[in-house]
């Protein structure tokens, strides 16, 4: 009883702190993200047996260029980033699929943890912002997809479950948790498309197709990665719940393919 309401607390604050610095302002969403990232860098080099500093000044260098200079950067230097990080978590993917250990030698190390980890919390940053207008909405409805997903494909795989969906790397987590994951992530799409009077109700199904199948790879890449390392969880800084990098890890692995489908959607429209 006592670990469920510390877990229950802890899960509470955390979901009240980033709502709260989502719509508050662009400026306290960036500052929330910027203490999340560094947590998130460091739990991360601890799963892969790394300690460069450097990768601090890096997140933080990009982030202030990329968020201050958005408008100005954008062909020059986010269309780039934004490329490798997708070829980068598109080679994590098959890594996944089709070998046990994820190769982790040293200059992959440095790589991964720029062109997966850190430019995707970036990316992250970057999505309520997409239009050059702050859209506190778009950022929440990602979160509050990717929240359902993961609820829904646990109690579903839980009472339903019979089909392992990748049990080498995640023995829980089945076939039919992902399909109940995923279909109730199209209706809360739906329901945030008819609350919200943001975006169509397509464009919000489509987010939350993103948001489910990227965001279940990323738990899964996750995953492997503590599997390496022999740890349960990447941190302690959540009691029940673990690490940042624990909370984050879908919608960090998702964000990159969201930003890039919402700027194929602004400049199409």
């Amino acid at each position: 009883m006592k670990e469920l309401l510390t877990r229950s607390l802890s899960g509470f604050l955390y979901v009240l702190i980033l709502l709260l610095s989502i719509f508050v302002s662009r400026y306290t969403y960036i500052g929330v993200f910027l203490i999340f990232g560094l947590l998130s860098i460091y739990e991360f080099q601890k799963l892969i047996h790394l300690k460069n500093k450097r990768l601090y000044i890096i997140f933080i260098i990009l982030l202030a260029l990329l968020c201050f200079y958005q408008k100005a950067l954008y062909f020059y230097v986010i269309l780039p980033i934004l490329l490798l990080t997708i070829v980068t978590e598109l080679f994590l993917i098959k890594d996944l699929i089709t070998i046990r250990i994820i190769p982790m030698f040293e200059k992959r190390k440095y790589f991964t943890s720029i062109f997966y980890l850190i430019t995707s919390i970036i990316f992250l940053i970057l999505i309520p912002n997409y239009s050059g207008v702050y859209q506190p909405y778009i950022i929440a409805g990602a979160f509050l997809i990717t929240w359902v997903n993961d609820s829904f494909a646990y109690l579903v795989g839980k009472n339903f479950g019979k089909h392992k969906l990748l049990e080498r790397i995640s023995p829980k987590k089945t076939i039919e948790g992902f399909v109940g994951g995923f279909i109730f992530s199209l209706l809360a799409g739906y329901l945030i498309a008819i609350f919200s009077n943001t975006l169509s109700i397509n464009i919000w199904l489509i987010i939350s197709i993103i948001m489910s199948i990227f965001g279940t790879l990323g738990d899964l890449i996750q995953s492997k990665f503590k599997r390496q390392a022999g740890v349960k969880d990447s941190g302690t800084i959540m009691p029940g719940h673990g690490g940042i990098y624990d909370r984050l890890d879908s919608v960090i692995f998702a964000s990159p393919f969201l930003y890039a489908f919402l700027q194929i959607l602004k400049h199409v429209s």
